[in-house]
Formats: C-alpha cells, sequence, structure tokens
C-alpha cells in the first residue's frame, strides 16, 4: 500500500523537476528549511496543510491539482498500476482475437476531465474565460 505522504512527496518533486527548481530554490520561495523539504519530498515527513499550500505557492500549482493528482496516482497503485478510466478487456475477446490484436489495440481512453493547470490558473487571474473540455 502506497502512503499518502510518499505519494505527496514524490508528486511535489515531480512538479519541482519539471520545472528545473531545486530544493533550495523552492524551499526559500515557500519560506521552508530544505531539509525539511526535502524530507516531504521523500515521504519521511506529513506536511501540513499550511505547509503543502506553502509549497503549492512557490511551485505556482494549485494545492487541489495536487490533491486529485495524488489521488489518481494512489488509485492507480491500488489498482495494480491500471489506470482506473481504462476500459476493461475480456480474457476471452483478447484470445479470440490472438496475438495481432494486442499489436495493435486501441490505447487507454483519455480521462473525461483534465486538471486545470497553471495557465488556467494564470487566465482566472487576468479575469478570462477559462473552459474545461470533456
Amino acid at each position: 500500500m502506497t502512503l499518502l505522504r510518499t505519494q505527496l512527496g514524490s508528486t511535489l518533486r515531480g512538479h519541482r523537476l519539471r520545472q528545473h527548481r531545486t530544493l533550495r530554490d523552492v524551499s526559500g520561495a515557500a519560506r521552508v528549511s530544505l531539509g525539511y523539504l526535502s524530507e516531504v519530498e521523500r515521504g519521511q515527513k506529513e506536511a501540513s496543510s499550511e505547509l503543502l499550500a506553502s509549497i503549492c505557492d512557490a511551485l505556482d500549482l494549485e494545492l487541489a491539482d495536487l490533491l486529485a493528482e495524488v489521488s489518481l496516482e494512489l488509485r492507480v497503485a491500488a489498482a495494480g498500476g491500471v489506470h482506473p478510466l481504462a476500459a476493461p478487456v475480456p480474457a476471452d475477446a483478447a484470445a479470440a482475437e490472438g496475438p495481432a490484436a494486442e499489436e495493435t489495440a486501441p490505447a487507454a481512453p483519455e480521462p473525461a476531465l483534465a486538471l486545470v493547470g497553471a495557465p488556467a490558473r494564470s487566465a482566472l487571474r487576468r479575469g478570462e474565460a477559462v473552459s474545461l473540455a470533456a
């Protein structure tokens, strides 16, 4: 079973690395010690909601988006690595189609609703309309 603190830390680290930012940079912006942020990212410390909000703000990430992403990852882990929105394929249907069917099988469907990222957040700050496509 994956712990919440472990998945939160891993997801925060992923966002930080995708932004090509250092622990020092984010810890300074979030006003948290570098060592503590490192422990949070490694899943060794439980972060309070205030600390999570501060880290998210430093990463220009909505706390709700972080929690939604972590929730999805926990569901995937609980399902044994199978995306919860993927359509199951009956075993007899796959066997009937033969090995070639595996090579041409369609990819798992896209999520019905995408998470709102930083561009939408910026648009909201400017008062622009933001639409979500399903």
